[in-house]
């Protein structure tokens, strides 16, 4: 058994030992009854008791061995004289064991009661403690009572608060709601109205459309060969413009093969910087009047003159100024330098070639110093538009490629030129973009050009 594990064993046995049996003093310094004497006297007197009848030794010898034998004999022989003064020692004995358990037991309880005794002391002290903390905790109950009900009344504050935070809240959730709900109800209502606008217009360009189908057939050729002397729509062009009046709905074709009124302004928007602060801008070929919307938006005074009776309704039906007018005896009516800006958009390629030089002379004449021209048609350089949309068009007569056209009006005082490439040819033919980009830009650039100058 290892030394650490016997002395605890020790330790054990000393500890019950104390416990069995208590010396000293008890708890709260009660001295104890001392036994250790009385013990010792038992454990002298017990050791005489038991050499009763026993015979002292003596050292070896014929003698002695005599005397000894001798001594065994009387003892013997006094054995039943001395038997009952043995049995009363060893009661006596007995008794005294008892007495010193007895005390041991009495210590015992002296000890037991005094530690009762301290309990009931520290019980005293307990309820001594008890009554002062009594007092503490009645005074603490009393301040945290009234600290819960400020804090109660806090929070009803709080709450009360929250409430009309929330109910300021509703309120401007549903003020926005209602002012939201107009506003979306005024701008259904203006969309309604838009609506009922552009129907109106659709009903009326509808009954313009029906109206001169009904004039186209009443000056159509009678079955004996008749036929009525002019018509609105192919208003025959004056004998100097050299021009082709078609015989067919050209502002039907426009809008088929040219595009809605709404792809030629978003198309024309790059031209209102040129033009914005102009006085009088004159529109050549006006057509159906989206560079005059588009100046009559930005509170540019224009004008514009087109051969299509019809287009010139169409105009008019949108409030623009435009009239029915040749271009060469239009522009020879004008006083000179009386034009500040002067806009023709795919007309010069119906021209004969021979009266181009003309036209640009007489535009330029009635343009003052320092006034804008701007003339955008096919650009031949792309070959593209010879396979789609330059001969779609039968009143064609022949492209004009723009070193020309900028060598014209270099001729007649215009200067700072600038050459726009437009509707580049890949957005309506997208196999184009296959093609390496060089020749594509040298054989498939823009589809139409403009060229833009001032008057010198």
């Amino acid at each position: 058994m290892e030394s650490a594990e016997l002395i605890a064993i020790l330790r054990e046995v000393r500890e019950r030992v104390r416990a069995r049996h208590p010396e000293g003093s008890a708890p709260g310094n009660i001295p104890l009854p001392d036994l250790l004497p009385l013990l010792h006297a038992r454990d002298a007197a017990a050791s005489k008791v038991a050499s009763i009848g026993t015979v002292n030794p003596r050292r070896g010898g014929p003698v002695n061995a005599l005397v000894q034998a001798w001594k065994r004999l009387v003892a013997r022989l006094l054995d039943w004289h001395v038997r009952e003064q043995v049995v009363f020692n060893r009661k006596v004995m007995e008794c005294v064991d008892a007495a010193l358990e007895a005390m041991n037991e009495n210590n015992r309880a002296i000890a037991e009661l005094a530690g009762a005794v301290g309990q009931a002391e520290e019980l005293k002290d307990i309820r001594a403690r008890w009554a002062e903390w009594h007092v503490d905790w009645e005074q603490k109950l009393q301040q945290n009572e009234v600290q819960f009900l400020r804090s109660v009344a806090e929070l009803q504050g709080a709450f009360q608060h929250r409430v009309t935070l929330m109910d300021t809240s509703y309120r401007d959730s549903m003020r926005g709601q209602h002012a939201e709900f107009e506003g979306a109800l005024e701008k259904a209502v203006n969309q309604m109205w838009g609506n009922i606008e552009r129907m109106r217009v659709e009903y009326e360009r509808l009954i313009h459309s029906e109206l001169r189908l009904i004039r186209q057939r009443a000056q159509a050729p009678l079955p004996d060969g008749r036929g009525s002397e002019s018509s609105p729509h192919t208003e025959p062009r004056p004998s100097g413009s050299g021009a082709i009046a078609p015989s067919f709905d050209y502002t039907r074709f426009a809008e088929r093969f040219r595009g809605s009124e709404e792809y030629v302004k978003q198309g024309q928007q790059f031209y209102l910087a040129y033009f914005t602060g102009r006085k009088n801008v004159l529109d050549i070929g006006c057509g159906r009047g989206e560079f005059l919307e588009m100046m009559h938006a930005a509170n540019v005074p224009a004008r514009g003159i087109d051969l299509s009776a019809e287009s010139m309704a169409l105009c008019r039906q949108k409030g623009l100024d435009a009239q029915v007018a040749d271009a060469f005896p239009y522009l020879a009516a004008l006083p000179e330098e009386s034009l500040d800006g002067i806009f023709c958009s795919q007309v010069i390629e119906h021209l004969p070639p021979e009266r181009l030089p003309e036209l640009l002379r007489l535009a330029v004449s009635r343009l003052a110093r320092d006034g804008v021209i701007a003339i955008e048609t096919p650009n031949p350089e792309c070959l593209a538009i010879f396979a789609t949309h330059f001969y779609i068009d039968p009143t064609h007569t022949r492209p004009v490629p723009y070193p020309l056209l900028v060598f014209f009006l270099e001729e007649f005082g215009i200067g700072g030129i600038e050459v726009r490439k437009l509707s580049p040819a890949v957005e309506s033919m997208p196999s184009l973009a296959s093609l390496p980009e060089e020749f594509r830009a040298a054989f498939f650039d823009g589809l139409d050009y403009a060229v833009i100058g001032r008057k010198l």
